[in-house]
């Protein structure tokens, strides 16, 4: 598999205080199964789907404990000229860019907006090993951003994309294209965001029955947040675990309704 084209979601990972409840409840809701934690690396911990790789899962560092959130990393070949891109289009570099041993090198960064999100230059750990359709993989992202208009300037000249606006009077909803592909979207958070819920990047993770996720994902503490709702693109939930990281579950084979028209932008 060779490293994704530039501006493609390759890989995400959280930060857990519990990071044995993490695996737990993630275990249940989407099959995963957990590799060993690595103590050289903060016992960063990889989760399989198949035993392909689809995620990690990591405790935090001294000082950064807090609500446990998905981070989104988006692959460059250069993650040096990628953080130079971001600063240079009023972004904010968290961290980095540095190297993971053999693994690649990656950075944190902000956008304009607030959302926090990683760049990841690939070495031998290129990324996402399982498809979008398989159960347990990562499958799809979106921004979710009550300053849209600053995401949508950014996010394209950093990494190249051409924008798509969705015809759709009832939700402000924007998709980044690299080339004929769609690699991400982007949503206006509405006043029915509690306003302490900052900016962040939705993951999505594909489930064989959106309904059965549901059930198990509440079973064991998680909350529901949106859904279970049929749409063009599969059965979809919204849900926040129980440390706060919110993620959705979604059914690509259950569809309903005509795909969305969209216009360049």
């Amino acid at each position: 598999m060779a490293a994704r084209p530039e501006g493609t979601p390759c890989w995400v990972d959280a930060m857990f205080t519990d990071l044995e409840g993490a695996k737990s409840f993630y275990g249940d809701v989407l099959g995963w199964t957990f590799g060993e934690s690595s103590s050289e690396y903060g016992n960063y911990t990889q989760a399989y789907a198949d035993g392909k790789a689809v995620a990690a899962v990591v405790p935090p560092m001294p000082g950064q404990e807090g609500v446990s959130q998905w981070c989104l990393y988006i692959a460059s070949p250069d993650a040096a000229a990628t953080a130079t891109r971001i600063r240079d289009n009023g972004g904010e570099v968290l961290m980095g860019p540095m190297q993971v041993g053999d693994f690649g090198t990656m950075c944190l960064a902000r956008d304009p907006s607030g959302v926090v999100f990683g760049v990841w230059q690939a070495g031998a750990h290129e990324g996402f090993e399982a498809p979008p359709e398989q159960a347990g993989a990562f499958c799809w992202a979106e921004v979710f951003t009550r300053e849209p208009e600053k995401s949508d300037t950014f996010l394209p000249a950093v990494f190249g994309y051409s924008s798509k606006q969705l015809q759709d009077d009832n939700v402000d909803f924007r998709l980044y294209d690299l080339g004929e592909d769609t690699v991400l979207g982007r949503m206006r958070m509405t006043e029915e965001f509690p306003p302490e819920v900052p900016p962040y990047v939705n993951v999505y993770f594909s489930v064989p029955d959106c309904d059965a996720a549901v059930a198990k994902a509440t079973e064991r503490g998680g909350v529901l947040r949106f859904g279970p709702m049929n749409s063009p693109f599969g059965r979809f939930a919204a849900i926040s675990d129980p440390q706060g990281a919110n993620f959705s579950v979604i059914d690509l084979t259950t569809t309903e309704g005509e795909m969305p028209k969209s216009t360049a932008v």
